[in-house]
């Protein structure tokens, strides 16, 4: 019966996955699994890590300090019953620094101290690697517009996303994608997610520098075809942009990616220059500009394929 209920409390926890400007709570759903710890920690802040970690090497001396005064006189020139001498002697024992004066001084005193220097170890090995992989992890660096925009590009409508690598080197091997997910009701009258893939003018880079757009020509073939801002509110419609490329530097894959609501959506406008050709093969970005939008003009508004 207490099993059934350990199993009955752990599978009825709720977890909270957000994505976007979504969030999914997931009910009946085990929270934790011992096999993901170590997942687990890589995805705690440093705040939150190095508390973790201060904590168990607190709580690992306190057990041990504990041992060496069940012990009796177990180590010598400790002051009988301190539990402060026998914690101290328990931290230079688990980082294996030496003892000065105090030394293990009986046989159970000898077996303590060798199983706290072991655990000291392995402690030290997994601490170490922890470290190394969250200073080692990559991070992309890539910064996406505030907005998408939707205007007249070579005649014709286009949505736009621009992107900048913010990295101080060009990535390479850059993959672009974006994503359209709209509410639609199936012939049974159920309401269901659609998620339609964005043909791109390019959704390959074999290096990205500093800024640029990408583009989804909207023709009769685009699923944005003939929509509106007021089909977009009712049908609950969002675009997500990703990219994904790899850090030269590390020789690692990094990935990014942002999602785009209708506010965030700016229609009859496009981005500003942010290009200008200083000299032969030199061209200046102006970041400042980054996120800047101009209305096109009368003339340029189109009504092919999409309105605003």
């Amino acid at each position: 019966m207490l099993k059934r209920a350990n199993l009955m409390r752990r599978t009825s926890a709720t977890v909270i996955v957000r994505v976007g400007h979504r969030e999914f709570v997931k009910v009946n759903a085990a929270r934790y699994d011992w096999r993901d710890i170590y997942h687990l920690v890589l995805t705690y802040s440093w705040l939150k890590f190095a508390g973790l970690v201060l904590g168990i090497y607190i709580f690992i001396n306190l057990c041990f300090a504990s041992l060496y005064l069940l012990g009796g006189q177990s180590i010598a020139e400790l002051r009988p019953g301190s539990f402060s001498d026998a914690f101290f002697f328990s931290v230079e024992t688990l980082a294996t620094v030496g003892y000065g004066h105090a030394y293990p001084n009986t046989f159970y005193g000898h077996c303590i101290a060798t199983l706290e220097i072991m655990v000291g170890l392995f402690g030290m090995a997994v601490i170490t690697g922890l470290i190394f992989v969250r200073f080692s992890r990559p991070t992309a660096r890539i910064m996406f517009s505030n907005v998408a925009v939707v205007a007249p590009f070579e005649g014709v409508p286009t949505l736009m996303v621009r992107l900048a690598n913010l990295r101080h080197h060009a990535m390479v091997q850059a993959e672009f994608r974006l994503l359209f997910m709209r509410s639609e009701k199936t012939k049974e009258g159920e309401e269901v997610r659609r998620f339609y893939p964005l043909r791109l003018q390019f959704d390959h880079l074999i290096n990205f520098p500093a800024a640029l757009t990408i583009r989804h020509v909207i023709d009769e073939t685009s699923p944005l075809y003939g929509l509106t801002p007021q089909h977009f509110k009712i049908s609950d419609s969002r675009l997500l942009a990703s990219v994904l490329c790899i850090d030269p530097v590390i020789q690692a894959p990094v990935e990014s990616q942002t999602e785009y609501l209708l506010e965030q959506i700016a229609w009859n406008r496009r981005f500003a220059e942010i290009y200008t050709e200083e000299s032969l093969g030199r061209w200046a970005v102006d970041y400042n500009k980054f996120h800047e939008t101009i209305a096109v003009g009368s003339d340029e508004s189109t009504q092919m394929g999409i309105a605003s």
